[in-house]
């Protein structure tokens, strides 16, 4: 058995919805938790600079020694899932597959599968390349969502006026199409769930890309034999790049539980962290 930390990443606050699923699948497992806050939203950066925080985040994660890292973040998983996991050494373990093999395992051949994500997440085509690996012959439609991310930042409740106009404006063509399901290709979508749910109506099924990434995580980690032995409920820590006491507060509401360990780790800290360990990584600009 294995009790070093999973480590968790994404580019805010979204992450939490994995960290959740996570708490809830393998509650004795300690699990440490990095929201790069102080760069959020990472869907409308360039690839490159997708890469170059996710590779600062990771090195700054291996000093807790972790036994995986769960790149929470679509985007991240989307542009440079194969580079990162080149790179480090602790298993990393992404949103697309588990999402794309969720997708289709909860439709049947033929039927038309939609994904919602960021702009880098969607202009990958991550996880259309993904559904096509496992189904050749299956129809996939995507859009991109670039004001989701910021609402659920800014704690929009699911039920605001705000969050339907944003849903319309984006989803109408979608929903012409009718989808057998919609994959919901960010952590942080599952905050507006139930939006999106009725937006589409119970014909529809929506697909929680964390929840996916917890269960490959749990998989992962028993077939390795290492998961934790400990009894009673692992601990949470979590680390922002920017404002922990609002992180602490809004995240509550993403984790579902109190968050009572938020420390701040500065953009020029991570930096520094990825120039030890990859040397030849260049440092990141905003």
């Amino acid at each position: 058995m294995d009790q070093r930390p999973i480590a968790v990443f994404d580019s805010g606050l979204g992450g939490l919805t994995v960290v959740r699923a996570l708490r809830d699948r393998l509650p004795a497992e300690d699990i440490v938790y990095l929201g790069d806050t102080a760069r959020v939203p990472y869907g409308s950066k360039t690839p490159e600079t997708v890469k170059r925080f996710a590779r600062e985040i990771c090195a700054f994660l291996l000093r807790m020694n972790p036994k995986c890292i769960v790149a929470a973040c679509n985007t991240a998983s989307a542009v440079c899932l194969p580079e990162l996991a080149d790179e480090f050494s602790a298993p990393l373990i992404g949103a697309v597959t588990p999402g794309a093999r969720s997708a289709v395992d909860a439709s049947n051949p033929g039927d038309l599968l939609a994904v919602i994500g960021t702009e880098a997440t969607i202009a990958s085509n991550a996880y259309r390349n993904a559904i096509h690996t496992i189904d050749p012959d299956r129809p996939v439609v995507q859009v991109a969502c670039p004001l989701f991310v910021p609402i659920v930042e800014e704690g929009v409740s699911a039920t605001d006026p705000i969050v339907n106009m944003v849903i319309d404006r984006y989803l109408a063509p979608m929903r012409r199409l009718k989808p057998a399901a919609v994959l919901l290709g960010c952590t942080h979508y599952p905050i507006i769930h139930d939006a999106i749910a009725a937006y589409f109506g119970d014909n529809v099924t929506l697909i929680d890309s964390g929840d996916a990434t917890a269960q490959m995580a749990d998989a992962i980690l028993t077939r390795l034999g290492a998961l934790s032995d400990l009894r009673g409920r692992g601990s949470l820590h979590c680390y922002v790049s920017d404002h922990p006491r609002r992180f602490q507060a809004v995240g509550s509401h993403f984790l579902g539980e109190p968050i009572p360990d938020v420390v701040r780790v500065c953009p020029e800290e991570l930096a520094r962290d990825a120039e030890r360990v990859l040397p030849t990584v260049p440092r990141a600009s905003a």
